[in-house]
């Protein structure tokens, strides 16, 4: 009685768990992990290759040295901390275009739902109208039955 308690609240568990994987919320934070992780190590790279040494050149030549590390003050590596800054602030930036270019697009779908509303309810006659010219149409026929009877 005892085993099966325990496999019930296992399975019970473990069902738990399954249902908590497989919820959308916790499927699209993994895959923003991993985008994100990815996106990280490009934005490293061009920073640490491309923009990072075309900044500090000139600081690293009036120091008279040839690589991030060597850029010292007594034992202060501030070279691999302004890298540390320009990687953050490049990061940030990209972030921000990402952010800005998925809100547009966001905006822009909404507009062109708003219009696809407003021409199908363009499309759809006023039922008001339409009851009104099929009682005048009615009227009409009931006139002319009632001239031809008398």
């Amino acid at each position: 009685m005892t085993l099966r308690r325990g496999r019930r609240a296992t399975s019970g568990f473990f069902a738990d768990f399954r249902s908590f994987l497989m919820r959308g919320n916790v499927v699209d934070l993994a895959v923003a992990v991993i985008i994100g992780g990815a996106f990280g190590k490009i934005i490293e790279a061009l920073v640490t290759n491309i923009i990072t040494p075309g900044l500090l050149t000139p600081a690293m030549q009036a120091a008279g040295v040839d690589r991030l590390e060597n850029l010292v003050a007594g034992t202060i590596q501030y070279g691999l901390f302004l890298a540390a800054i320009i990687n953050f602030i490049v990061v940030a930036f990209c972030m921000f275009l990402v952010v800005k270019s998925f809100e547009g697009a966001r905006k822009r779908l909404e507009r062109q739902e708003a219009l696809e509303a407003d021409a199908e309810a363009e499309a759809l006659p006023d039922p008001n109208l339409v009851a009104q010219e099929n009682l005048t149409a009615a009227i009409q026929r009931l006139t002319t039955v009632m001239e031809q009877k008398g």
